[in-house]
């Protein structure tokens, strides 16, 4: 392989990554825990272990990324949380 070829290859992959986008979910005095964490395993295909330790992330820090991905995957994602009353955007 070429310098020319590993260059362009490397390129495309920076591409890819940065086209990533986040769901960061916020903190709010309003939902229990357990809503969080059941809305977590819903919305965002988490286990009950990882929903549970961004909900206590939440809490402690103000907010967390939940979902990283493709907009495209993660717009209907963020509109399930926030149907579930919770404070969430895509970045």
């Amino acid at each position: 392989m070429s310098t020319k070829e590993k260059l362009q290859e490397e390129l495309e992959v920076l591409e890819q990554e940065t086209n990533l986008n986040e769901i960061v979910l916020y903190n709010d005095d309003v939902n229990t825990f357990d809503h969080v964490i059941e809305t977590l395993i819903h919305a965002c295909d988490h286990t009950a272990e990882q929903a549970e330790q961004c909900s206590i992330i939440v809490h402690y820090k103000g907010k967390c990324t939940v979902k990283t991905g493709e907009y495209n995957d993660l717009e209907p994602r963020c509109t399930i949380l926030l149907n579930a009353g919770l404070s969430a955007e895509i970045v």
